[in-house]
């Protein structure tokens, strides 16, 4: 019987049933089979319910679409223009930028590159960039910004390997400074010297400066309230959704109440239903593997192999690069975390520089070949074969599996910040 229904939940997951249903089906097999009560599957959803942080979930994501259906990204990326045009490559830093900054809102879930791929490879392509050079750094950045906040999956992260999410916040700044810098180098050596410029015009920067002024201060009110002690996460979330409301609906009027609000309510909302209920059914599984000790036999079956807690973040990255090319973003925390956070903790890992090597693995596998979700939304967004994306996206993948590295084997990167204001 037992390998009947193991059998069955393997043929439900490849013929392409959510993850929730395995998730929950297995958890209530596993709780049933040892005898105890499966509402120990429905307890655990409810004390999910109860996580205070848990509201700032929707209300970023709500936020994060708004702007996306907004003439937000058309203001920002004229700003940007405007800013940084002039330097060698400044259309390409423009993407990354204004790329990173609509992740960091609406999370790994492909919105960026829908919403933006159709505006800034047009201006790439104008300005000179080859095809192949502009397909790959669209792509690429499609999931750049996951580690500045108000990131969904750092959020998630905290959650589930019991962190502060403010410290994650924190934790994730630095890492992703070097991200961009570091993309932006690459794009400048490989086609910005070539690239045509735009002029630097002064008036221009203030005008532009004007337009998008009600979407710079942002991410500051974020940070500024969070780290200023004025609000907490969950209280920062509401303030921005009430703030790109008030600026989207009522003052720039890019918005409509009766057309277009209800859309992105909708939109926002299925995305946000989707991770509860995944994290939900998720976290009775946790429970379980918690109670059988099952992290600490693979820590026992991991320490035969492996005693160098170095050699463990190679194994660490190469097992994360292969969830995250095949896992979608959210469910890979919920799932991953609680196995690898107590077998990390047992190496010496920080929790925090643990999660933003989680998370920056999961970036990348989101370009990595054969399965990398945001290869096949390019593919679908841009009308390109597959097997374009994939040449076009490689050089980004190397350029950043050596900020991995550099991420992975300098951990003061991550906890510099933390350190500075938590002491």
């Amino acid at each position: 019987m037992e390998y009947l229904i193991i059998i069955a939940l393997g043929f439900l997951a490849l013929c392409g049933a959510p993850i929730f249903v395995i998730l929950g089906s297995t958890a209530l097999y596993l709780f049933y089979a040892a005898g105890i009560d499966i509402s120990a599957v429905i307890i655990e959803l409810y004390r999910m319910a109860n996580a205070p942080t848990l509201a700032a979930i929707p209300f970023f994501t709500f936020a994060g679409y708004l702007l996306a259906e907004s003439k937000a990204p058309t203001r920002l990326v004229d700003l940007y223009k405007a800013c940084f045009g002039w330097m060698p490559g400044g259309i390409a830093i423009v993407a990354i930028i204004v790329c990173a900054f609509f992740t960091a809102f609406t999370g790994a879930s492909g919105v960026t590159i829908i919403a933006l791929g159709g505006l800034v490879l047009p201006i790439m392509m104008k300005e000179q960039y080859s095809e192949k050079f502009s397909l790959g750094l669209v792509t690429c950045c499609g999931s750049v910004g996951l580690l500045f906040p108000p990131s969904l999956p750092i959020i998630l992260y905290g959650l589930i390997a019991s962190v502060s999410i403010d410290q994650m916040f924190l934790a994730g700044i630095l890492p992703g400074i070097l991200l961009i810098a570091v993309l932006s180098i690459f794009s400048i050596l490989k086609e910005g010297r070539n690239a045509s410029r735009e002029p630097f015009v002064f008036s221009h920067i203030i005008s532009t400066v004007k337009a998008a002024g009600w979407e710079i201060p942002i991410p500051m009110i974020i940070l500024v309230g969070i780290y200023g002690g004025f609000f907490t996460a969950t209280e920062a979330a509401v303030v921005t959704v009430v703030y790109v409301l008030f600026v989207e609906v009522v003052i720039k009027k890019d918005v409509s109440v009766t057309k277009d609000l209800p859309k992105i309510i909708k939109e926002s909302m299925v995305l946000v239903g989707g991770i509860l209920i995944i994290l939900g059914v998720a976290l009775g599984l946790t429970n379980f593997m918690v109670d059988a000790q099952i992290p600490m036999k693979l820590f026992e079956l991991v320490r035969e192999y492996i005693t160098s807690k170095y050699v463990f973040l190679i194994v660490l990255n190469i097992f994360l690069l292969i969830v995250g090319c095949l896992m979608d973003i959210f469910s890979a925390i919920i799932v991953v975390v609680p196995l690898i956070a107590p077998v990390a903790k047992e190496f010496g890992v920080n929790p925090l520089h643990l999660g933003i090597i989680f998370l920056m693995n999961l970036e990348i596998g989101y370009m990595t070949p054969p399965v990398g979700l945001n290869l096949f939304i390019s593919s679908f967004r841009f009308k390109k074969p597959i097997a374009t994306l994939y040449r076009a996206s490689l050089p980004f993948l190397f350029v950043m599996l050596i900020v991995l590295m550099i991420i992975t084997y300098w951990p003061d990167l991550s906890l510099w910040l933390v350190n500075m204001f938590v002491s």
